[in-house]
């Protein structure tokens, strides 16, 4: 009897990574569109400082439509600078 040493999962990874990337980027992108469409839900009226310091500080012709991302959307600066200080915080009292 011949064995077949050829193992379908192995020759599939490829595809599979590509799926699990392709995935990853479709749910990010909802996630996006989801907090650009529910704005004034999500309770952004809050950040009142924020958009006047856009407003007096900044540029205007960098602005394009503001849309404010939750602290918690991982990945980005303000998420980054919360794990930042948290770990800050860790040493301090560790």
């Amino acid at each position: 009897m011949v064995r077949s040493t050829e193992n379908r999962l192995l020759n599939y990874r490829q595809h599979l990574h590509q799926y699990l990337v392709d995935m990853y980027a479709k749910i990010e992108a909802e996630r996006l569109l989801f907090i650009r469409r529910n704005q004034k839900k999500l309770r952004v009226d809050e950040y009142i400082h924020l958009k006047d310091a856009i407003t007096n500080y900044s540029d205007r012709a960098n602005h394009g439509k503001l849309v404010i991302l939750h602290a918690t959307f991982a990945g980005f600066p303000r998420n980054m600078h919360e794990y930042a200080q948290d770990a800050i915080t860790y040493v301090r009292h560790g």
